[in-house]
């Protein structure tokens, strides 16, 4: 199997050589006053997108719409301080499924129910197979180069993505899998496909210029409720444990061999759906496996209730590794109180020293394009206090 390179070959001489272009920015993920990708969508955006799909605009009327009110965005971010700036999903509906429909042999479909959350139902959105998947020439690339342009000294461009077991997950939902073995019958042909398709779509985001990637992750946090992943498993002989191992070997697959001035970072979620969750329970189910054995640079966790657990997991996290935690709830729009973030940090350092520990909110603001039932002005204030609590805790 061939595999994209990231090195750019050069003559010397006569002899061809290869150089890794070193184009480092002095900011490098995480931060110590951080995000995790999302932000609430505009209700003009909604309404253009829903003019869109009732054929009422055209799709370049839609993408204007969006690089208007994504700048608007990119705006507000640079003035609260943000030290990275997203495209905040506007171009999305889900966090996770519109990238996997950009695969080639990936369509959209809908299925009779969406996923089951605590007192509500998700949007029915899925996906099913139309051939062999590839990464080539993925529409995410094009949205990133858009971020791109507005990054400068104090600002690095973040592309957030779903992990690849995530994609893999999705699969196999519901009655996915009877359309994924008619094209997969090997699992293992899957998983290198997968991986594959991943390591084109870094490779190319990469020459793009981003220097800082995101998987969002919604597997691990399934894995630490036993009850949620048992109630969602028709076939009784699938494990946790071979399932994670599953997760964990098609993800590290996706990172081999990417750049060393790439930052690679990973958010694990329990569920972010209009202000509801999916799953509850500690990390010390997932722990082992995903904090020391997953080839990423960081962690963006959940710990913003006691649905989270507590940190004892974190011993477990590489010491060649950081950790965001995630203390301020974008569910609700109360503010937390200061010195109570700031002992819960205290607290941390229990287990990961200060200097690999940063700050963020738990998870997006709209990991779909409902949102949570906060207002935007809510949703700043959300980030003014983490942004001072770092300051406090850390100086920056």
């Amino acid at each position: 199997m061939v595999r994209p390179s990231y090195n750019k070959p050069i003559e010397i001489i006569g002899f061809t050589v290869y150089i890794r272009r070193i184009i480092m920015s002095k900011h490098t993920a995480p931060f110590h006053f951080d995000i995790v990708g999302s932000f609430l969508r505009p209700a003009e955006l909604k309404e253009a997108r829903q003019a869109f799909t009732d054929g009422k605009i055209t799709r370049e009327d839609l993408t204007a719409v969006e690089d208007r009110l994504i700048t608007d965005l990119i705006k507000k971010q640079k003035a609260a301080g943000l030290p990275v700036i997203t495209d905040g999903e506007f171009r999305r509906a889900y966090w996770h499924l519109d990238f996997m429909w950009g695969f080639n042999g990936v369509k959209e479909i809908e299925l009779e129910h969406g996923y089951k959350f605590h007192g509500q139902e998700t949007a029915p959105g899925s996906l099913a197979l139309t051939g062999k998947i590839t990464g080539t020439n993925h529409p995410f690339v094009e949205h990133f180069k858009f971020v791109k342009q507005f990054e400068d000294e104090h600002t690095t461009a973040r592309q957030t993505i779903p992990a690849p077991s995530q994609f893999l997950a999705e699969l196999f939902r519901e009655d996915n899998g009877t359309v994924t073995r008619s094209f997969y019958p090997d699992l293992e042909e899957l998983i290198q496909d997968i991986a594959a398709a991943y390591r084109q779509v870094i490779k190319d985001l990469y020459d793009a210029g981003c220097r800082n990637i995101q998987f969002d992750d919604c597997t691990w946090g399934m894995c630490c409720d036993h009850g949620y992943w048992t109630g969602r498993q028709k076939d009784k002989s699938v494990t946790i444990e071979g399932e994670t191992a599953k997760y964990l070997r098609v993800n590290n697959l996706a990172l081999e061999g990417r750049p060393q001035d790439l930052a690679f970072t990973t958010h694990v979620c329990r569920g972010n759906y209009n202000s509801t969750w999916a799953a509850s329970g500690g990390y010390e189910p997932v722990a082992p496996i995903l904090f020391a054995k997953e080839n990423v640079d960081a962690y963006y966790l959940e710990f913003d209730d006691e649905r989270s657990g507590g940190f004892e997991p974190l011993r477990e996290v590489s010491p060649n590794k950081k950790v965001v935690l995630g203390l301020i709830t974008t569910k609700r729009p109360e503010l937390e109180d200061k010195e109570i973030i700031k002992n819960r940090i205290k607290e941390a350092t229990k287990y990961i020293p200060i200097e690999r520990l940063c700050l963020s909110p738990q998870c997006g603001f709209a990991s779909c394009e409902i949102g949570n039932q906060l207002t935007e002005e809510e949703q700043w204030a959300k980030l003014a206090l983490v942004k001072e609590i770092a300051h406090e805790v850390w100086g920056d």
